[in-house]
């Protein structure tokens, strides 16, 4: 399903594929994740309605464009920043389905060219903070160190984090990081968000018990409750989103293809009901 280039009005949420694992470590595999979501997305087993009510296979305003299609692995961050610049052109908003994590930085490198006062709500386990991983300063572990160094957003809150090593947590003093540790959650912990907000969800930030379809395994997490809940309670105006990180391949029967789009579902529910 290539990406449809086509036109789209102010407002709009286009949702795209991104394809991409290129910089994850450990075990690749998240590249199959939106095509596995879309399917889940459209299974007889459910339906598009939102639990506010909201169809969104008869929403004017929900536009699946596809996937992009990659012309070679040295190019990609550079086409995934055009894309990016392609909708936001538009006016629309647009929710992309990873890929590794890695996926975020290019897109914020987009968003900041039209939003220069953006706040990111980052769900993960991990604090993605590492100056490089493996030699690779593009890693999914370091996307958030390269958004930050570059000051492409005004503010970046991590919540459910749990796995934190002394350099991440020397990264996010030096940035300016609000880090909500797992250990430390509560409902009246998460600060209080501003608009324009992005909303970047790690699959990992649920415990791998209702998200068994994961690389990298990080116990104590959320439920699925618990992160649609704090999805449904954002007063802030929603422009974007990205849900990574989902390897088809350690998959359970679709488990966590369901729930990732379980989630999509919510954040676009919540997006069109501002």
């Amino acid at each position: 399903m290539a990406i449809e280039f086509t036109q789209l009005d102010a407002g709009d949420i286009a949702l795209i594929g991104i394809p991409f694992d290129h910089n994850s470590s450990f075990l690749a595999g998240a590249a199959d994740a939106p095509l596995e979501i879309r399917q889940e997305l459209h299974s007889p087993a459910t339906n598009l309605y939102t639990e506010h009510g909201i169809d969104l296979g008869s929403s004017t305003i929900f536009k699946d464009l596809g996937d992009l299609e990659f012309v070679g692995p040295n190019k990609s961050l550079e086409q995934i920043r055009d894309l990016l610049n392609y909708i936001l052109a538009w006016d629309a908003r647009v929710i992309s389905l990873g890929g590794d994590h890695s996926i975020t930085y290019p897109i914020m490198q987009s968003f900041s060219k039209k939003y220069d006062d953006l706040t990111i709500l980052q769900l993960d386990a991990h604090g993605d903070l590492y100056d490089e991983l493996e030699g690779n300063r593009y890693s999914h572990a370091c996307p958030f160190a390269r958004i930050m160094e570059e000051k492409l957003v005004k503010r970046l809150v991590q919540v459910g984090i749990r796995s934190l090593t002394q350099h991440q947590r020397q990264q996010a003093e030096k940035f300016g990081v609000e880090t909500i540790e797992m250990k430390d959650w509560s409902e009246q912990k998460i600060p209080d968000l501003k608009g324009p907000l992005y909303i970047s969800l790690d699959m990992d930030v649920l415990d791998p018990a209702f998200a068994p379809g994961i690389s990298h395994y990080v116990p104590g997490g959320f439920s699925t409750r618990e992160v649609i809940r704090i999805i449904q309670n954002i007063d802030a105006p929603i422009v974007g989103a990205d849900i990574v990180e989902l390897n088809p391949k350690r998959d359970n029967h679709a488990v966590t293809a369901m729930t990732a789009a379980k989630l999509l579902k919510e954040i676009t529910c919540r997006m069109i009901r501002q």
